[in-house]
């Protein structure tokens, strides 16, 4: 198929990198957010969120004039659908961003548009996107009724880009396709291999929306393995980092480093779409998100310890005297997502519990989201080392890893990444 026009709906990190690479490929995107802040800041040539070299490739596409943005859908050749898929409370998938981009594109949909699902699924949300589509749009035919000889293809393409690489794994990883038909396969390869250069490799929507919840709840195990090693060998004082490296020197050894629990929007969020399709059969899966989501309450409790050590140090304070400073918010180093972040649960967490005063480190934003703002001080580096009675590291940023031992004095600290101890915490 021949794709002039593209518009991908849902410019946050993995919408915004991929519209600007179909750009910079000479085609002509739309991007389309219901954040009008971020589609004017987009259409000035500027980015809202940190991605390496993402600022200079959209600076050029909006120059060039072949990538704009709006808050309203219009025509286009294929349409490609990145929305965020959280779940509920109950760790039920919510859908809700999938199906209001599908009814607001609906109406501007045409004979021979493609539409993809790249948003992370659970196993049926392209044949959901698909029903509403067809409701909305009666005069027009869906695969799930007329297979082959539909008007819109339909196929689901997962993203699997790692942030701070995004550019780059775009157009270097494989992509799964998994078409509704054959042809819905065909036409999703023609538009990916646009840019991509690894293999688009072709199965069906409901493999591929497994396929990358797979590859994520894969991970995930492999984490709460290191996760739940380091609970073990804190209470077996042995250095779990010493541990770890030693173990991994078996030639068919590789353990992860543990970290404060899992974030993002993927590896924290995805299990659990397998886990309620299958709630029987999943159990693996679940107990490893059990593992990972229970590890900030086992970080918070290495705090309070800290703390307690502190004032039995300094008989003369109290609670309220004792500042607190957490190094990182983010959800992995060097990026400024916060989203299902453990390292905000844990500053919240400890906001909400400690009567003294709570810092926040985090030098890849500029402020602290709306909900953290009255319960935490953002503060750089320097005020935290010089106002902090006790150092919380939660994300091992380049500029935390700068940081000497040296420069901690006599502090009470908790390292969750193993940046000045080893895995020493809270000594």
């Amino acid at each position: 198929m021949n794709f002039e026009t593209i518009s991908v709906i849902g410019l946050g990190y993995i919408g915004l990198p991929t519209a600007a690479v179909f750009a910079s490929r000479k085609k002509k995107v739309v991007g389309v957010d219901v954040n009008e802040g971020a589609v004017n800041t987009i259409n000035r040539g500027e980015i809202h969120i940190v991605e390496p070299d993402l600022d200079i490739v959209v600076r050029a596409a909006v120059t060039d004039g072949y990538l704009k943005a709006t808050t309203s859908p219009k025509p286009a050749d294929a349409f490609l659908i990145a929305v965020p898929t959280p779940f509920k409370d109950d760790h039920q998938p919510d859908l809700a961003y999938i199906e209001a981009a599908s009814k607001a594109i609906a109406p501007v949909l045409r004979k021979g548009n493609l539409v993809v699902l790249e948003s992370t699924s659970p196993v049926g949300a392209t044949e959901q996107m698909a029903k509403w589509l067809q409701e909305a749009r009666r005069d027009l035919t869906f695969p799930q009724t007329h297979g082959e000889a539909s008007d819109i293809r339909i196929a689901h393409c997962p993203e699997r880009v790692l942030p701070g690489h995004v550019l780059r794994e775009l157009v270097s990883n494989d992509r799964v396709i998994g078409g509704m038909t054959p042809k819905c396969s065909e036409a999703a390869c023609d538009l990916y291999k646009i840019f991509v250069d690894g293999e688009c490799i072709v199965t069906d929507a409901r493999t591929a929306e497994m396929c990358k919840l797979t590859e994520n709840s894969f991970r995930d195990v492999n984490i709460a393995f290191a996760n739940e090693l380091s609970i073990i060998c804190e209470k077996l004082d042995i250095n779990v980092w010493e541990l770890i490296r030693l173990a991994n020197r078996h030639p068919r050894v590789n353990i992860l480093q543990p970290g404060p629990g899992v974030g993002g929007h993927c590896i924290a969020v995805d299990p659990w779409f397998i886990v309620s399709t299958t709630p029987d059969e999943a159990r693996l899966i679940r107990t490893a998100r059990e593992v990972n989501d229970s590890k900030p309450h086992w970080v918070i409790d290495k705090a309070k310890v800290a703390i307690s050590e502190h004032l039995q140090s300094n008989p003369s304070k109290t609670m309220k005297d004792v500042t607190i400073a957490c190094l990182g918010l983010a959800f992995k180093p060097d990026i400024d997502d916060l989203r299902e972040s453990p390292a905000v649960e844990i500053c919240r967490e400890l906001a909400g519990q400690h009567p003294g005063t709570v810092l926040a480190v985090e030098p890849n934003v500029d402020e602290l989201p709306p909900k953290l703002r009255e319960s935490l001080t953002l503060a750089d580096i320097e005020t935290a080392l010089q106002k902090a009675d006790v150092i919380v590291l939660l994300v091992d940023h380049k500029q935390f890893k700068a940081i000497p031992k040296s420069a901690l004095g006599d502090r009470k600290f908790v390292d969750t990444r193993g940046v000045w101890t080893s895995g020493v915490v809270a000594r």
